[in-house]
């Protein structure tokens, strides 16, 4: 009997999105599905298994990324239940599953349900951090178990979009997309970083007062970085080091990666240091997307933290 010929069909990408009520789901979902996913919000959980089995390819095989949301007023909600059912859809080769799962900091949420005079769903009579709280703790099993985690809590609406854009745009599709971040450790750890790279140790462009107004993408701040004694060395090093580890991590089949640079304001020296890491990656043949946090935040003494370099 002749072989068959007929080419594999293209597995299913599908994303369950959750996260803690106010993080920013319904905007993840909105950009999701301008980039080409079908997103479906508080799907009923006891359906899902159901609904990827009446999922059919297009007439060229291909099959449209599946976006579904969910979070705790979903009707059917058991935080443990769906991991043990996120496990057995795993295991089926035509599916390829992933879990987000949106978080951020109590005291932020607290301030949007205020602003936007909304009551958390779940703390009735009580304050909304009585309701942020008994939520955190239904999700807690979920969040500990979800492949990608971000916090939205220094976020922007519009920097979330970027976030969700890095991470799912089509061009991200199967095998391993690889960002390139700086940031201001005075504004915030980043959300999302596997590794992270102080870069406190190089002289502080900020106390130049030519180099104040500028960035770590203008050419006076990266040459004044650039002569730092520490840089050629320290630059080589962890050149070299995530040369080593981007490899392995596509070997274990790790779909996202992100490499975070910071300094204190998160304008000059991590800007700086980043471009540079994500020139040598695209040379080494990987294909990084940079993301600035604080590239526009405003410059001060005050975040500086003094006259100390």
């Amino acid at each position: 009997m002749p072989a068959d010929s007929s080419p594999p069909v293209e597995r299913q990408r599908v994303l369950l999105v959750t996260g803690l009520l106010g993080a920013g789901k319904t905007t993840a979902l909105n950009v999701l599905e301008d980039l080409g996913w079908e997103a479906i919000d508080n799907f009923p959980l006891r359906m899902l298994e159901r609904l990827l089995d009446t999922t059919q390819p297009d007439l060229s095989g291909g099959r449209m990324p599946l976006a579904i949301g969910f979070d705790t007023r979903t009707r059917g909600f058991d935080a443990n239940a769906l991991i043990a059912l996120v496990k057995k859809l795993t295991r089926r080769p035509e599916l390829e599953l992933t879990t987000l799962f949106l978080d951020c900091s109590g005291q932020e949420l607290e301030r949007r349900y205020n602003e936007t005079r909304r009551r958390h769903p779940l703390a009735g009579d009580l304050p909304a951090a009585s309701g942020i709280a008994a939520e955190r703790e239904q999700m807690e099993p979920l969040r500990r178990w979800a492949d990608l985690v971000i916090s939205t809590t220094a976020f922007s609406a519009n920097q979330l979009q970027q976030a969700v854009r890095e991470q799912f745009s089509p061009a991200s599709g199967p095998g391993m997309t690889v960002t390139v971040t700086s940031f201001g450790f005075s504004r915030g750890m980043p959300p999302i970083a596997d590794l992270v790279f102080d870069m406190r140790f190089l002289d502080n462009p900020h106390w130049h007062d030519d180099l104040r107004p500028l960035t770590g993408l203008d050419a006076p701040v990266g040459e004044h970085v650039r002569k730092d004694p520490a840089f050629d060395e320290a630059f080589a090093r962890i050149r070299d080091l995530l040369l080593l580890l981007l490899p392995r991590y596509r070997a274990q089949g790790k779909a996202y990666v992100t490499v975070a640079f910071g300094c204190t304001g998160g304008r000059h020296r991590s800007v700086f240091f980043a471009e540079e890491i994500g020139a040598a990656l695209r040379e080494a043949g990987f294909s990084p997307t940079m993301l600035h946090r604080n590239l526009s935040s405003r410059s001060a003494d005050l975040v500086e933290g003094g006259q100390s370099r």
